[in-house]
C-alpha cells in the first residue's frame, strides 16, 4: 500500500498529520516519533522492514486495511539510521515538539533534522581519521566550481577546476566526497558516471541561500564562489535544516600552490589504501599516522593528498621536524598530552547541530585541561607556537558537569552539586523529607512554642502540622494554618509554606531534570560563543600532532632531511619504499636514484619480481614526502620541487567502464604526456605491454622519444622492450640502468641492486620455475625460447632486403604521384585519357 493510493481525508487525525510530514519529505525514510519509539508506514515500512530486517506489521490509520509499519525504540534508534544512511538513504527524523503530559490536542510534531551521508555529525557515525565532505558542483561551462563543506568540523572550501570530465572527475575522487550537489543542467553522462561507477550520492537543486550566514564569503570578490556557497548552504539549511553557524570563513584552494597528482598516481602509489586489498594498512599513510589525535590524523592526511610547492612553507616544516627530533623526550611527553585530547573539531560541530551531550562537555573540558601543559612544553623547546588555553571554559565545565553524566541530557545527573542553589535545594528536597520535616519541625516549635508538634505526611493530605487537641488555644489565627483532618486525639493542618514545599517535593524528579536541561543548555550556549576559538585550537594541535607525527616516523625508519634545490638535480643516495621495507620479509637493499639536470629518463631493464617497480614508486613517495615536510627514506637525499606527478604502473582492466588493459594504459599515459612539464615527475612500469610486440615496442620508443624532446620532464621507464635500450646513444638525456641478477645452473637470484648499463634478457622462465610451474612445462617453455630467438636471429638478417623493398615501394609511390600530377584533364581528349589509364595501371603493377 502506497501513501499516494490513498485519500488522505480518510485517515486517521494522527495519520493525516503524519501524510502531511511526509508530503513534505518524500524522497527520505520519515522516522515518526510516537511515544517512546519511531514509526515509519506505508512504502517507508516496507524499505525499512527489508533494510534493516525488521518485522512488518499493520496500524489500524482509519482505512478498511491495515497500513504497513515499522518501528525502532527511539533509544536505538541512531544503529537503525547509520545502517540506512550508510546504504545510501536520506532519513527525516520527524520529533513530537511538544509535552504529550501538557497538551489535550494532538502532540505537535515536525521533521528536526535530515540525515545523510555527507551530513553526519555523531562521532560514532564517522570514520576519525577521514574528512566527510558534501560538495556543490556547478558547471560555468568553461570551469567547474566545487564548493565542498565538512559540516562535522566547520570546514569549508572552494576550488576551480578544469572543464573536463577527466579534472571533475578526479577532483571529485581525491575529495572523496560522500554527497555532490548539482543543478538541473548538470551533464548526463557525469550524472551517471559519479552514482552508477562510483556510488556518490546524487541531490539536484537550483537554489540558494540569500542573507544568511554571510559571515563565510564576506571577504570573497569573486561572485562565482559566492553562488558556489550559496548554493551549498541553501542544500544543508533548508533541505537538511542543518545550523550552520559554526562554518569557518571559505578558503580557496589553489590547485598551482600544491603538487599536482591524479587519481591514478594516488592509487599506483598506494598512498592512502593498498590496491589488492583496498585498505589502509601497508599504505603509505598506515606508516606515517603516529598522530595521537583525530583532528591530527586528518591533518596529517590532507598534507600527503597535498603536498607543497612553496619551498619556504616545506623547510618550515622541515625545521619542526629537526626540533622534535633534537628535543625527543618533551616530544614523547607532549605526545601523551596529545592522547588526551579528544576530536575537538567534531565536538564543536556537535555543539552547533544540537547532538551535544554531557559526556561531550566531558571530552571538550578533558582536552583543555591539558594544553597548559602542552604550551609548557612547547615553550621549553622554543617551539614558537602557544595554544589558546580556554582557562574560564575548563572553571566552567569543571565546575558545572558530572563526572559520570549519562549520555541522555534529559533524564537529570548532569550537573554537579554547588553550581545551583535552586537545583540543590529541589535535591535536598527529593532527597527525602527527614531533614524537610526536620526543619520544618524545628521552625513551627519556634513559632507557635507548642513543643509535641510534628511535621508527617500520607498519600491522602499530603504534608500536614498535627497539634494535640490540648494544644489547639496556641494556634494563633494569624499563622494562617488550615484545618485539614480532625483525629480523635489532634487536629491536623497546612500552611502556604508546606503546602508549596509539598508540591516542590512531589514535582522535585521533573523539576531537576527540567532545570538540569536547563542548566546545560546554558553552558551549550556559552561553549557556542567560543567556538572558533576552539576550532583554531584543534587546527593547531593538529599541525603539532602530524609534525610530532613526521618526528616519530623520521627516527623510527631513519629517515633524513632532504635538501631542495632549483638545478632539477636528483641526488638520493641508499633510497629505500619505506613500506616495502617495513612489510619485507627479507633483507631490503637501498639504491640510489641519481639524475643530474641533463639526464631525464632513466630507462629501467631487469628480470620480472626483480624490484623495477618497487625503484620506481620509491622515487615518487620520497618526493611526495619531501614536499609534504616529511624527512624521506635515504641516507642522502637532494630533490627539486615537483609541480605534479604522474604514473603508469601495473595492468588492470577498468571493468566498471568497459576499458581494455591497453586502453587503460594509453589513457594513464596520454593524461601525463598531455598534462606534464618540465618540472613533473612521470612513472611508466612496462608501458605497451597491453598490445602485440611490435606495437607495443613502438609506442614504447615514440613514447619516451617525445617525452625526452618535448616535454623534458624527470621520468623513470622500465621495459622489457630491450631494443629500447639503443636510445641511450641517441639521447645525451636517457641513461640505461638495470636491476641486477646471478644465473647458476638454470637458477635466478635477484639482487634487487640497480646498477648502470642495460640487460638482455628477462628472465621469464626462471620466474616461471620461482613461482612452482611443472618442469614439463617448463622444459617445453625453453624449446619455444629457442626457437623464436633463431627465428629473431634470422629476421634481423632479411632486415636490409625488407628496407631495400621499403624503398622501391616508396620510389614507385613518387613515379605514381609524379605522373598524375603531370595530367591537365582539362586538355586531353577521350583517347588520350584511355592511353593515361593503362600507363596508371602500368606504374601499379610495378610496384
Amino acid at each position: 500500500m502506497k501513501l499516494s493510493d490513498i485519500n488522505i481525508n480518510d485517515l486517521s487525525p494522527m495519520m493525516q498529520q503524519y501524510a502531511e510530514i511526509k508530503n513534505k519529505y518524500k524522497d527520505e525514510l520519515l522516522f515518526f516519533r510516537l511515544g517512546d519509539f519511531y514509526e515509519l508506514f506505508f512504502e517507508d515500512a516496507d524499505i525499512a522492514s527489508r533494510e534493516l530486517e525488521l518485522t512488518l506489521t499493520g496500524k489500524n490509520a482509519g482505512l478498511k486495511e491495515r497500513v504497513p509499519m515499522c518501528g525502532v525504540p527511539h533509544h536505538s534508534a541512531k544503529s537503525y539510521i547509520e545502517k540506512l544512511v550508510n546504504k545510501g538513504f536520506h532519513v527525516a527524523i520527524c520529533e513530537q515538539l511538544e509535552d504529550p503530559k501538557t497538551t489535550k490536542n494532538m502532540v505537535k510534531r515536525d521533521v528536526i533534522e535530515v540525515l545523510t551521508k555527507g551530513t553526519l555529525v555523531d562521532l560514532e557515525f564517522l570514520n576519525a581519521s577521514d574528512t566527510n565532505y558534501i560538495g556543490s558542483i556547478i558547471d560555468f561551462n568553461y570551469i567547474y566550481l566545487i564548493t565542498y563543506t565538512d559540516i562535522s568540523t566547520g570546514e569549508i572550501n572552494s576550488v576551480f577546476v578544469n572543464h573536463n570530465n577527466d579534472s571533475i572527475i578526479n577532483e571529485v575522487l581525491n575529495l572523496n566526497l560522500k554527497e555532490m550537489i548539482i543543478k538541473e543542467d548538470f551533464s548526463l553522462e557525469l550524472i551517471n558516471i559519479f552514482k552508477n561507477n562510483y556510488g556518490i550520492n546524487i541531490n539536484i537543486s537550483n537554489e540558494e541561500l540569500n542573507d544568511k550566514f554571510t559571515s563565510i564569503y564576506e571577504d570573497i570578490d569573486d561572485e562565482r564562489i559566492i553562488v558556489g556557497v550559496k548554493h551549498v548552504l541553501y542544500y544543508l539549511h533548508i533541505k537538511q535544516l542543518k545550523d550552520l553557524s559554526h562554518l569557518s570563513k571559505l578558503q580557496i584552494i589553489k590547485k598551482d600552490d600544491y603538487l599536482r597528482m591524479d587519481v591514478h598516481t594516488i592509487r599506483n602509489l598506494e598512498l592512502i589504501e593498498t590496491i589488492r586489498l583496498k585498505e589502509r594498512k601497508y599504505s603509505l599513510i598506515w606508516l606515517l599516522d603516529k598522530t595521537k589525535t583525530a583532528p591530527g590524523a586528518r591533518c596529517l592526511k590532507n598534507w600527503l593528498m597535498n603536498p607543497l610547492k612553496d619551498k619556504n612553507e616545506i623547510e618550515k616544516r622541515y625545521d619542526y621536524v629537526d626540533l622534535l627530533n633534537n628535543n625527543f623526550l618533551e616530544r614523547e611527553q607532549l605526545r601523551e598530552c596529545l592522547y588526551e585530547i579528544y576530536d575537538l573539531e567534531r565536538l564543536c560541530g556537535k555543539v552547533i547541530c544540537g547532538s551535544l551531550n554531557a559526556r561531550d562537555l566531558l571530552q571538550i573540558k578533558n582536552s583543555i585541561k591539558v594544553i597548559p601543559i602542552i604550551n609548557e612544553i612547547l615553550k621549553n623547546i622554543k617551539y614558537g607556537v602557544t595554544v589558546i588555553e580556554h582557562k574560564e571554559l575548563y572553571e566552567l565545565l569543571e565546575s558545572a558537569i558530572n563526572e559520570d553524566a549519562p549520555i541522555s541530557i534529559k533524564e537529570g545527573n548532569l550537573i554537579k552539586k554547588g553550581y545551583s542553589e535552586e537545583l540543590d535545594e529541589l535535591r535536598s528536597i527529593r532527597s527525602g523529607g527527614k531533614e524537610f520535616i526536620s526543619n520544618i519541625e524545628a521552625q513551627e516549635k519556634a513559632r507557635t512554642g507548642i513543643q509535641n508538634l510534628k511535621v508527617g505526611f500520607n498519600k491522602v493530605f499530603g504534608y500536614y502540622i498535627e497539634v494535640t487537641k490540648g494544644q489547639i488555644d496556641k494556634i494563633d489565627p494569624s499563622l494562617g494554618w488550615e484545618r485539614r483532618q480532625t483525629l480523635t486525639g489532634a487536629e491536623r493542618f497546612i500552611t502556604p509554606e508546606l503546602k508549596e514545599k509539598e508540591e516542590l517535593i512531589l514535582n522535585a524528579e521533573e523539576k531537576i531534570n527540567t532545570l538540569e536541561y536547563e542548566l546545560f543548555t546554558e553552558i551549550r550556549n556559552i561553549i557556542k560563543e567560543n567556538i572558533f576559538k576552539l576550532k583554531q585550537t584543534a587546527q593547531t594541535i593538529a599541525e603539532i600532532d602530524s609534525l610530532a607525527s613526521l618526528s616519530v616516523v623520521s627516527e623510527e625508519q631513519h629517515f633524513i632531511r632532504p635538501k631542495l634545490n632549483n638545478d632539477n638535480n636528483i641526488n638520493i643516495i641508499d633510497g629505500f619504499h619505506p613500506v616495502v621495507k617495513v612489510v619485507s620479509n627479507q633483507e631490503y637493499i637501498n639504491n640510489d636514484i641519481i639524475m643530474d639536470k641533463n639526464k631525464t629518463t632513466l630507462l629501467i631493464t631487469g628480470p620480472n619480481m626483480s624490484g623495477k617497480s618497487t625503484y620506481m614508486r620509491q622515487l615518487a613517495i620520497t618526493a611526495i614526502l619531501a614536499q609534504t615536510g616529511s624527512f624521506v627514506p635515504a641516507s642522502h637525499a637532494e630533490l627539486p620541487i615537483f609541480d605534479s606527478i604522474f604514473t603508469r604502473i601495473g595492468a588492470s582492466d577498468d571493468l566498471v567502464s568497459g576499458e581494455s588493459t591497453f586502453m587503460v594504459e594509453m589513457l594513464e599515459a596520454k593524461n601525463a604526456i598531455c598534462n606534464a612539464t618540465k618540472n613533473s615527475l612521470i612513472l611508466f612500469d612496462e608501458l605497451g605491454r597491453g598490445t602485440s610486440t611490435f606495437d607495443g615496442m613502438s609506442l614504447a620508443r615514440a613514447i619516451l622519444e617525445y617525452v625526452n624532446t618535448s616535454i623534458g620532464c624527470k621520468t623513470l621507464f622500465s621495459t622489457h622492450y630491450h631494443e629500447l635500450t639503443d636510445l641511450e646513444n641517441k639521447y645525451q638525456s636517457i641513461k640505461n640502468v638495470h636491476v641486477d641478477a646471478i644465473e647458476e645452473n638454470g637458477n635466478i637470484t635477484f639482487l634487487h641492486k640497480v646498477l648502470p648499463g642495460s640487460v638482455s634478457k628477462s628472465y621469464g622462465i626462471h620466474v616461471a620455475k620461482l613461482a612452482g610451474m611443472p618442469e614439463e612445462l617448463l622444459k617445453r617453455a625453453d624449446e619455444f625460447l629457442s626457437y623464436y630467438e633463431n627465428e629473431s636471429k634470422n629476421k634481423n638478417e632479411s632486415v636490409m632486403s625488407e628496407q631495400i623493398a621499403f624503398n622501391l615501394d616508396e620510389k614507385q609511390d613518387n613515379e605514381l604521384e609524379d605522373f598524375v600530377k603531370s595530367i591537365d584533364p582539362l586538355s586531353i581528349s577521350p583517347l588520350e585519357a584511355i592511353n593515361i589509364l593503362f600507363k596508371i595501371k602500368e606504374i601499379s603493377n610495378k610496384k
